[in-house]
C-alpha cells in the first residue's frame, strides 16, 4: 500500500471501528439502558391465602399478582430488580431463580434483587412450612421461579428495542422522591399502666402491637415513621417512560373481601401510576418496594377512620403516593448516562432456638385440649412455631445485597425491617439518597432492633421472630461495609 492511499483506509477502518464498537469498549460513546417487563405469578384458585395465623383458601382473583422486573446495563455492568406480589420469597426461591437468570441472560446472581411486596392476599412461595430451614422446590414455587425468569429475560431483551428499527435503545434515569407522612403510622404502642394484655407466653410486655384504634388507653408509639418514598424514573431520550422504580415504608393496607386474590395498595399504586405517566404505552412498568416497615401499617390509632367498603382504602392511599409521585417526575433533571454496581454476602447470623424452660411451656401447652391451633388459639400456634425452631442451626447465612445506581445505593435484608433501621442506613450510609428495602431474598421474620427486643410485643415474640437479638446490628454494619466499597470516585 503506498502512501498516497493509506490516510483513506486509515479512515475507513476507523469508520467502521465506530460504528461496531459496543458502548464498553475504551473510547466508545457510553451508553446507559434500561428495559422493563411484568410476567403473571398468580396462584391457582383453592391455594391458600397466607398472612394471618390460619390460612384459607383462595376463591377469587380481584387481580392478577406479577413479577414486575427492569434490568439496568451501563455498558459494563448489568443489574435486574424485581419486585414480587407476595407476602414474601423463600431464600431457595430466589438462590434458584437468581441461577437461571445468570445462565439465561449472563446477569451475575449477586447483581440481581429479587424483593416481595408484603401483600396478605397471595399463596405462598415460602414452603410448606416456612419456619422449615430445609426446603425443596413445591409447584408453585415452581411456576413462580420460572415466571420470574422469563420476566427478567423479556426485560434484558428490551434494552435492545427502540422506536427506530434495530437500533440499541438509549436510556435517561433520573432520582426523585416525594413526602407521604398521612398514610404510616408505628403500630407498636406505650398503653397506660395496668392496661398491658398477657401475650400468648402468659407474660406481660411493654409495648403493644395494633392496640386499637381510638384505644383511650395509648400513651405514645414506640418508634418513628419514615414518610419518604423514593424512586428512580426511567426514559427514552424523547420523553417516553420505560419504567418507575419506586420504595414506600408501608407494611400492606389490607381491606379486601375474604378469599380473594389481591396485590393489595401495591398494585393499585402501580396501576394508577402508568394511568398517569403513560396511558397510551403498554410496555411501561411501575414497580413498588416495601421499605422497611415492619413497625408500620396504615391504621391511625388516635384519630380513627369510619368503616370502608373493600378495597376503598387502598386505592386511596395508592392514587394519593401515585399522584405525588407523578407530580414529582415531571419536575426531574434526567441523566444521559450513569455507572453501575453490586455486592452480595452471606455472613453468618445467630438463630433463636427455645431452651428447656421455653420447651417445657411448648409440651404443656400443645398438650392442653382446650388450646386448638386449627382454631386459632395463639399460645398453640406459638407452641407448634416454637417446637420446629428447636431444629434450627445455630447460625445460617443471612442473604445481603447492595446495588449501586449511580450516586444512589438501594441496599437489602431478608426480614421485615423495622422502621428505624432504615432511618438509620439512611443517616450512616457511605453513599447519600440511599434506601434499604426489606423481604428480598429469604423471609426470616421481623427484624426489630436490640432495644425494641427489650420492650417485647408480638414482633419479638419467638416464633414470629427468628434472629438472634443484635442480628439488625450486624446485618446493618454488613450493608455499610458493602456500600462504602461502591461509593463512586468523586467527581
Amino acid at each position: 500500500m503506498n502512501c498516497k492511499t493509506q490516510p483513506l483506509f486509515t479512515t475507513l477502518v476507523m469508520l467502521l471501528v465506530s460504528v461496531f464498537t459496543p458502548n464498553y469498549i475504551v473510547g466508545a460513546e457510553k451508553t446507559f439502558r434500561a428495559g422493563a417487563a411484568t410476567s403473571d405469578i398468580t396462584s391457582p384458585l383453592g391455594s391458600k391465602i397466607i398472612g394471618g395465623f390460619v390460612p384459607f383458601p383462595s376463591t377469587r382473583v380481584h387481580d392478577q399478582l406479577h413479577a414486575r422486573c427492569l434490568v439496568l446495563d451501563d455498558g459494563t455492568t448489568k443489574l435486574a430488580i424485581v419486585v414480587l406480589d407476595l407476602l414474601g420469597i423463600a431464600k431457595h426461591v430466589s438462590d434458584e431463580t437468581r441461577i437461571i437468570i445468570e445462565k439465561e441472560t449472563g446477569i451475575p446472581a449477586a447483581n440481581v434483587l429479587i424483593s416481595a411486596t408484603h401483600t396478605h392476599s397471595a399463596a405462598s412461595v415460602l414452603g410448606q412450612n416456612p419456619r422449615s430451614i430445609k426446603q425443596t422446590l413445591d409447584e408453585y414455587q415452581k411456576l413462580v421461579v420460572r415466571r420470574i425468569a422469563d420476566g427478567v429475560k423479556k426485560a434484558n431483551d428490551q434494552l435492545r428495542v427502540s422506536e427506530i428499527a434495530d437500533q440499541l435503545r438509549v436510556s435517561e434515569i433520573a432520582f426523585g422522591n416525594v413526602e407521604a407522612p398521612e398514610h404510616v403510622f408505628n403500630r407498636r404502642w406505650f398503653l397506660k399502666e395496668g392496661k398491658m394484655p398477657l401475650n400468648p407466653f402468659g407474660k406481660l410486655d411493654r409495648v403493644k402491637m395494633n392496640p386499637g384504634a381510638g384505644n383511650p388507653d395509648l400513651i405514645e408509639p414506640a418508634g418513628p415513621t419514615d414518610p419518604t418514598a423514593s424512586f428512580i424514573s426511567l426514559r427514552e431520550p424523547n420523553g417516553k417512560p420505560i419504567a418507575l422504580f419506586s420504595s414506600y415504608s408501608l407494611h400492606y393496607v389490607g381491606g379486601v373481601d375474604n378469599g380473594d386474590i389481591s396485590s393489595d395498595y401495591y398494585g393499585v399504586y402501580c396501576d394508577k401510576l402508568k394511568e398517569l405517566l403513560s396511558p397510551q404505552n403498554n410496555s411501561f412498568v411501575a414497580l413498588l418496594a416495601n421499605g422497611t416497615s415492619g413497625d408500620i401499617n396504615n391504621i391511625n390509632f388516635k384519630t380513627p377512620r369510619g368503616r370502608q367498603k373493600p378495597y376503598e382504602q387502598m386505592t386511596i392511599v395508592a392514587n394519593d403516593l401515585a399522584t405525588k409521585v407523578s407530580e414529582s417526575v415531571a419536575k426531574l433533571k434526567y441523566e444521559s448516562y450513569v455507572t453501575l454496581g453490586a455486592r452480595f454476602r452471606e455472613p453468618l447470623i445467630g438463630l433463636r432456638r427455645p431452651d428447656s424452660a421455653d420447651m417445657e411451656w411448648v409440651n404443656q401447652t400443645l398438650a392442653d385440649p382446650t388450646k386448638d391451633p386449627a382454631k386459632g388459639n395463639l399460645s398453640a400456634i406459638y407452641a407448634q412455631r416454637i417446637s420446629t425452631m428447636a431444629d434450627y442451626p445455630e447460625k445460617l447465612k443471612m442473604p445481603l445485597q447492595v446495588l449501586r445506581i449511580g450516586d444512589r445505593s438501594i441496599a437489602t435484608m431478608p426480614c421485615e425491617v423495622f422502621c428505624e433501621i432504615g432511618l438509620e442506613y439512611k443517616k450512616k450510609s457511605p453513599i447519600k439518597g440511599g434506601w434499604l428495602i426489606s423481604l428480598a431474598h429469604g423471609y426470616y421474620g421481623y427484624l426489630p432492633t436490640p432495644r425494641h427486643h427489650e420492650l417485647g410485643g408480638y414482633e419479638t415474640w419467638m416464633g414470629t421472630n427468628r434472629l438472634e437479638k443484635d442480628a439488625s446490628d450486624k446485618m446493618l454494619a454488613e450493608l455499610l461495609e458493602m456500600t462504602a466499597e461502591l461509593k463512586p470516585a468523586a467527581k
